[in-house]
């Protein structure tokens, strides 16, 4: 590629076609996908249901400006809201963070943050800011102030919280910095500390939302009550999309004039998300919920055994295999992609697995399996 920044190390194949859970490259190699566009088509490249939505809109009208008022958006935070939430529209999981700090700041009218090391949440200022990885800061300070991290699923955290701090903001699994559950009592209790001390708690669903987990989002097996919920990646299958879902009780602080967007909340999107949320029915998640039970009985019982491998840990459809630091998962990659797989990293040396959750057991099942050959 000669006319683009290199701000990625790209591998050497273009994906040129897909079709239901497999990619086509131009050298006319296919692969077994088990990385969604970094969980983002979760319904796979040929969705009928999606499709239609899509193609019936783009008839339509493509773009209008947040001037007017849309019903889409409405059906769209419908589907997404319960009775007490309300929806800001947007483009990225970044730019629902960016809202997401944004209002938090503007409602307490406090400015201290607690963030996680090995956190993500995207590369904007705002949104680095937030973001416990120092390779991604590097370079770029100063940043947003009043930034405070602390470690992840470390009950030192909880005693941070107090009046002064205006949000703490986690994701209940972290994906980028290494697929690390968080403890469900440590959860917990950051919540308690947030609700005691009138602290907003922001949980970030961008990668572990829309059904990734087994449930719509995947704090609702944590037994949480986030005041504020980041989504993007599979609320739109691959169309541009992110959504900030806060309490009603924040209206007053978000009216005319304090945030907006020119493209986000476009027709086009949301066209993709009605098909998106259409689907994920409770028959769905149940679904996904029982192909995860065979997936994660291969992983515990096939591979979590061999000598290359020191950890698995995730939930549902969001796995992170440990790979001793003798092989980098940079060469498993490649070697998987060799075997028509295609697989993701994560820190610690990290094989990160988000496959779509249209994925018939048969075929989860035929991709471990290359998996198992290469690690071994």
């Amino acid at each position: 590629m000669e006319h683009v920044f290199p701000t990625y190390s790209r591998f050497p194949f273009d994906l040129v076609n897909g079709h239901d859970v497999y990619l086509d490259d131009n050298h006319g190699k296919t692969y077994l996908d088990f990385t969604s566009g970094i969980g983002v088509c979760s319904f796979g490249y040929s969705n009928e249901i999606i499709q239609q939505s899509v193609e019936e809109q783009i008839k339509k009208v493509w773009h209008i400006s947040n001037l007017y008022e849309s019903e889409l958006q409405d059906k769209v935070a419908d589907q997404l809201c319960n009775d007490d939430q309300l929806a800001f529209f947007c483009n990225s999981g970044t730019e629902a963070n960016e809202a997401a700090f944004k209002l938090a700041r503007k409602a307490s009218g406090k400015s201290t943050v607690i963030a996680f090391n090995n956190g993500f949440h995207g590369r904007t200022y705002g949104s680095m800011s937030l973001t416990g990885n120092p390779d991604i800061r590097r370079g770029f300070e100063p940043l947003v102030p009043d930034i405070i991290f602390a470690d992840y699923n470390d009950d030192a955290a909880i005693n941070l919280i107090n009046s002064d701090v205006a949000a703490v903001i986690l994701e209940v699994i972290q994906g980028e910095g290494g697929v690390n559950n968080g403890n469900k009592s440590w959860l917990q209790g950051i919540q308690k500390a947030c609700h005691d001390n009138g602290v907003i708690l922001i949980i970030d669903e961008v990668q572990t939302g829309i059904g990734r987990t087994g449930t719509k989002f995947a704090f609702e097996q944590f037994n949480l009550d986030p005041d504020i919920i980041t989504s993007a990646k599979a609320l739109g299958n691959g169309t541009p999309i992110g959504a900030m879902i806060g309490k009603k009780k924040f209206a007053k602080f978000f009216g005319p004039g304090t945030h907006g967007t020119t493209f986000g909340g476009n027709k086009i999107s949301l066209a993709a998300a009605t098909g998106v949320l259409q689907q994920l029915t409770p028959e769905f998640l149940d679904g996904v919920q029982n192909k995860s039970k065979t997936v994660w009985d291969y992983l515990n019982n096939e591979i979590a055994p061999l000598n290359s491998v020191t950890d698995i840990s995730g939930l549902g459809l969001m796995i992170g295999i440990h790979i001793d630091d003798k092989f980098p998962v940079g060469d498993v990659i490649s070697q998987l992609q060799d075997a028509g797989l295609l697989t993701l990293s994560a820190k610690y040396n990290t094989l990160r697995l988000l496959p779509p959750l249209v994925m018939s057991e048969e075929e989860l099942l035929n991709g471990l399996e290359k998996i198992k050959l290469v690690l071994k």
